[in-house]
C-alpha cells in the first residue's frame, strides 16, 4: 500500500497460475497486475469497472468527492477524487498495453444526478459513457426513476417525449447494452432488456449477466416500476449462467446492482484479513456465497462503498467481489486469466485492486468539451443564487444538519398549503449531497445556487400532505429500525418541534423509545390526528415505510426542490446567511 496508484490486492494476488504459467511470468504493465500473457494457453483479460456514477460528470464536492486511503504506517490520507475528465484519463491510461480490455459497470450510471445531467434527463451522462468506451452495464434502481420507457430511450435513443431535443442533434442513446436479467415485463414475463451480453476478441469470450437488486420496488417510486417484476438475483444469475455455458461461454462475470458494507471506510483496506471476505457484510456477502461456481467474478454496487474481497463460491473456490465506491471516485482493475484450453477463467490467478480517480492527471479534452457544452445550456438555470449559508451544511450523520433543513423547508412549504400541518419527515436517501460553503464556481463563498440545490434534491418528488393518527405516526418512526429496515436502519430526518430518543443499544422497533416522542414538547396522543408532510416517495410507502403510504386526506403540492428554494430565499441573505442546524432533535443512545 503506497500512494493512490497501488492499492490492497485481494488474497489471490500472489497465487500461482495453473499449468505451465506462474505468477512470476506475468510481467506486464503496472504494479504486478499481470496483463502480460499475450500468447499460449493463458490470456490475461483486463476488466475495468466502476459503479454508481449518478451523472457526476463534474468533480463531486465535499465528502462526495473524496476517498480515504490507508497509509503503511496505519494513518489515513484524504484524496480529492472523481470527475469524468479525470476518469476518462485514468481509464485510458490503464488500458494502454492491454489488447484484451473490457470496461463494465454495476448500475446507477444515471439518476439522482447533478443539474448538468439531471436537467437533461441524463443524456449528457450517456454521451460521456459512450466516450469512456463503456462496454456493458447492469441496470441500477435509479435507472427506473423515470420509468421503463425512459430507460428504453436511454438505451435506444430519441428525443425526450415531453422536453424534446436539447440540441440540433437527435439523442443517439447508449452505445453499450444495459442488462436487466431479473427485471421482467409483468405481462410477457420476459426480461425488460437483454439479460446477458458476450464480449469476444479472437478466441476469447467473456459473458456478462446483469441484475439489479430484487428490492428495487421498495426504493423507487411506484410509478417508476409500474408493470415490472423483480426476481431473485441469485436464481436469475444461476439460470443465465447455465444458458451461457450451453452456448459455449464458460467465462462469466455477474454485474450486480447490490452491495455490501465494508469493515473499513478506507478504500484500500484488506478485505480478506483475517479470512477471505471477512471484511464485508450485507446482502452481497450472502449473494456471493450462493451464486453458481460457473460465475467467475462479481462486480457490484448500490451501497456506494469500496471493497475488493475474495468470497468463496458454493464449491469453495475463491472468487472476486468488487465495488468502486460511487460518483466516479474509483475504478477497479481486475485481471481475469483466460484459459484457452478450457474456455474458463483460471480462478487462482484472478487479481483485483481499486484505484483512485485522482485529479493530478491531465483532463481528457473530449470530456471537457462535453461538459462545457451542457454547462452552457444549463448555466442560465443553474447559476441563479437562491440562498446564503454561513458554513457547510452536511448530509452526514444519523440525523444530519441538511436533513433537518430540508424537513424544515418542507414543513414551511406545507403550511402554505395547509396551515394546520404539524410536522415533516424526510427520507435520508433523498439527500444526495452536502451544501458546501466554498464556492463551486464564480458565485462566491456561502452562495447556494440552484444547481447546488438540485444536486441535493434531484428526484423531482412532490411535497405531499397526509393525515395520520398518533398511533400511525409512532409506528412509522418504529419502521425506521424494524421490518425491512432492521438490519440497516433508515432514520428519517425530522422537522423542528419533533423530538425523540433512539436507543441503539436495543434491537428492532424497541430502538425508538415510544415515551420520548414529543411534538413541541407534548407527548404524541395515539388517538389524535396529525397532519404530516413527506415527499411523494415516502407517501407511496417507499424505503419500507408502509405506514406512510396509508395516510388520509392526501394533498399533493409542488416539487420538493421548490420547497427548499423558497425556504432558503425566505430565510437567508448575503448579510444574514443561514447557519447550519444543530441536528439535535433525535437523542441517540449508543
Amino acid at each position: 500500500m503506497t500512494a493512490a496508484g497501488v492499492l490492497t490486492v485481494g488474497a489471490l494476488a500472489a497465487a500461482a497460475l495453473p499449468g505451465s504459467a506462474s505468477a512470476g511470468e506475468q510481467g506486464g504493465k503496472g504494479q504486478g497486475h499481470g496483463h502480460g500473457h499475450q500468447h499460449g494457453r493463458y490470456q490475461d483479460v483486463q476488466l475495468l469497472s466502476f459503479n454508481d456514477l449518478h451523472g457526476n460528470l463534474e468533480p463531486p464536492t465535499g465528502s462526495s468527492g473524496r476517498v480515504t486511503e490507508l497509509q503503511p504506517d496505519g494513518t489515513t490520507k484524504t484524496i480529492d477524487a472523481g470527475g469524468a475528465e479525470y476518469l476518462a484519463t485514468h481509464l485510458r491510461q490503464a488500458r494502454k498495453g492491454n489488447a484484451y480490455s473490457i470496461t463494465a459497470a454495476g448500475g446507477d450510471m444515471v439518476g439522482a444526478s447533478p443539474l448538468i445531467s439531471g436537467l437533461f434527463h441524463d443524456e449528457p451522462t450517456i454521451e460521456a459513457l459512450n466516450k469512456l468506451d463503456l462496454d456493458v452495464t447492469s441496470v441500477g434502481n435509479h435507472e427506473f426513476d423515470e420509468g421503463a420507457k425512459e430507460l428504453a430511450r436511454l438505451q435506444n435513443g430519441g428525443c425526450h417525449p415531453t422536453d424534446g431535443c436539447y440540441t440540433d442533434k437527435t439523442f443517439q442513446g447508449a452505445d453499450f447494452p444495459y442488462l436487466s436479467a431479473n427485471v421482467l415485463n409483468e405481462k410477457t414475463e420476459k426480461p425488460l432488456l437483454k439479460p446477458y451480453w458476450v464480449w469476444k476478441k479472437k478466441d476469447v469470450k467473456v459473458g456478462f449477466i446483469g441484475v439489479t437488486l430484487e428490492g428495487t420496488p421498495n426504493i423507487v417510486s411506484a410509478e417508476g416500476v409500474k408493470g415490472l417484476v423483480f426476481k431473485d438475483e441469485v436464481e436469475t444469475i444461476n439460470k443465465y449462467a447455465k444458458e451461457l455455458r450451453r452456448k459455449g461461454v464458460k467465462s462469466i462475470v455477474a454485474l450486480i446492482h447490490e452491495g455490501g458494507f465494508p469493515a473499513s471506510p478506507n478504500y484500500n483496506y484488506d478485505c480478506d484479513a483475517p479470512g477471505a471476505g471477512d471484511g464485508i457484510s450485507g446482502p452481497i456477502a450472502d449473494i456471493a456465497k450462493n451464486v453458481s461456481p460457473e460465475v467467475d467474478a462479481l462486480v457490484t454496487g448500490h451501497t456506494h462503498n469500496a471493497y475488493v474481497c475474495t468470497i468463496p463460491d458454493p464449491a469453495g473456490n475463491p472468487r472476486m467481489v468488487t465495488s468502486a465506491a460511487s460518483f466516479g471516485r474509483l475504478y477497479t482493475d481486475t485481471t481475469l486469466t483466460y484459459d484457452r484450453r478450457t474456455g474458463d477463467i483460471a480462478r487462482t490467478a484472478v487479481k483485483s485492486a481499486n484505484h483512485v480517480v485522482s485529479r493530478d492527471v491531465p483532463k481528457a479534452p473530449d470530456m471537457t468539451r462535453l461538459i462545457d457544452k451542457w454547462n452552457t445550456l444549463a448555466a442560465p438555470i443553474g447559476n441563479r443564487a437562491i440562498g446564503y449559508i454561513s458554513g457547510d451544511i452536511v448530509k452526514d450523520g444519523t440525523e444530519s444538519p441538511l436533513g433537518d433543513l430540508i424537513a424544515d423547508a418542507q414543513l414551511a412549504y406545507a403550511r402554505t398549503l395547509d396551515p394546520e400541518t404539524d410536522l415533516a419527515l424526510m427520507n435520508p436517501g433523498g439527500v444526495r449531497a452536502s451544501l458546501t460553503y466554498a464556492a463551486s464556481g464564480a458565485e462566491g463563498d456561502g452562495v447556494v445556487t440552484f444547481a447546488e440545490a438540485f444536486t441535493v434534491q434531484p428526484f423531482a418528488n412532490t411535497v405531499n400532505l397526509q393525515t395520520f393518527t398518533g398511533e400511525q405516526l409512532i409506528q412509522a418512526l418504529k419502521e425506521q429500525v424494524s421490518g425491512s429496515n432492521e438490519a440497516a436502519p433508515k432514520i428519517l430526518q425530522v422537522s423542528d418541534g419533533l423530538t425523540y430518543t433512539l436507543d441503539l443499544t436495543k434491537s428492532g422497533a424497541d430502538r425508538v423509545v415510544t415515551d420520548s416522542i414529543r411534538l413541541n414538547g407534548e407527548a404524541i396522543d395515539p388517538s389524535a390526528s396529525y397532519r404530516v408532510a413527506t415527499n411523494s416517495f415516502l407517501a407511496g410507502g417507499g424505503d419500507g415505510f408502509t405506514t406512510l403510504g396509508q395516510g388520509a386526506d392526501d394533498l399533493v403540492g409542488d416539487d420538493d426542490l421548490k420547497a427548499l428554494e423558497q425556504y432558503l430565499t425566505a430565510n437567508s441573505s448575503a448579510g444574514s446567511p443561514l447557519a447550519p442546524p444543530a441536528a439535535d432533535r433525535i437523542t441517540i443512545v449508543r
